[in-house]
């Protein structure tokens, strides 16, 4: 048993998951167990809206959200500890920042994450208007209740455990099995599926590109949360402020060539960022299928 060493609890998000990296059929138990945890987050929300209370019931997904994803993790969690008794890790967590440095590129993902945030306003515009539901829904999610129980939930939770679930175990997993590029795009859809709307799915897309280039880069987790948590707190703090909580689109506060200056601003942020990221942070050839390419 060469390869076996101490694990940590299934709640560690990084080494105790390093001896799993699931293939496509791996990625669809995972997929359905986050299923089973979604049941079992609504029982749990409807639980709490008839015997919790007023107080329970205002925070009851906040309560929730979580439990979306125990299944899947304690699924995970156990198929690591059993493939370690002959198999090598395969690090969820990385730390390569290549000759940019994380005193660099930390700032970095950070500015290119919310131009990515811009880059993407377009994109309503292919679809229908929300609906009054899905507004309400919004709102009451972002200032509906305390800044703290907002920020808990999309700068803390789903930053740690959407990108645990898309980045560190589907995207790690599947560009072991495919071309980096089918990797990054079935994980992206992934994660633009899981947000369970369309008006969120097509930007989650764009971004999660965006997450899982960064991670096939540098190997970091800990780096794309960062970057998701940057998205959604930048989106929660706009969603405070009362001049721009009605806000559609950017388009509404400026004039047409104002909004094509800042999208195109957007882009070329992005696109010089992806530029330099793959100049400056070389692929760990270990960690990566042989057909990818520089």
């Amino acid at each position: 048993m060469p390869h076996r060493r101490k694990i940590r609890k299934s709640f560690d998000l990084f080494s105790a998951y390093d001896w799993y990296a699931p293939d496509i059929k791996g990625v669809i138990i995972l997929l359905l167990m986050f299923l089973v945890g979604i049941v079992l987050a609504n029982i749990l929300v409807l639980v709490l809206a008839v015997a919790g209370g007023d107080l329970l019931s205002a925070y009851s997904d906040v309560i929730a959200y979580p439990v979306m994803f125990i299944p899947a993790m304690i699924y995970a969690g156990n198929k690591s500890r059993f493939n370690a008794l002959w198999e090598k890790p395969v690090r969820m967590d990385g730390n390569n920042a290549g000759r940019l440095g994380w005193w660099l590129l930390v700032p970095m993902v950070i500015v290119t994450t919310i131009a990515a945030n811009i880059m993407s306003d377009p994109l309503q515009f292919l679809l229908p208007e929300a609906p009054q539901w899905f507004m309400d829904m919004m709102e009451k999610m972002m200032v509906g209740r305390p800044l703290w129980v907002t920020l808990l939930s999309v700068s803390v939770f789903a930053p740690i455990f959407e990108e645990w679930l898309c980045r560190g175990m589907i995207l790690r997993g599947l560009l072991r099995t495919m071309h980096p590029i089918w990797a990054m795009m079935i994980s992206s859809m992934i994660f633009a599926i899981i947000h369970l709307n369309p008006w969120q799915a097509l930007p989650a897309f764009v971004l999660g590109m965006l997450f899982a280039y960064v991670y096939y880069r540098t190997g970091s987790l800990k780096l794309t949360m960062l970057m998701h948590c940057a998205n959604n707190t930048f989106s929660a703090l706009l969603g405070q402020n009362e001049s721009l909580r009605d806000m559609n689109s950017w388009l509404e506060l400026m004039s047409g060539w104002q909004y094509a200056a800042l999208i195109v601003a957007a882009v070329f942020i992005v696109a010089v960022f992806i530029d330099i990221l793959r100049r400056n942070v070389p692929l760990v050839q270990a960690d990566v299928p042989a057909s990818s390419e520089e």
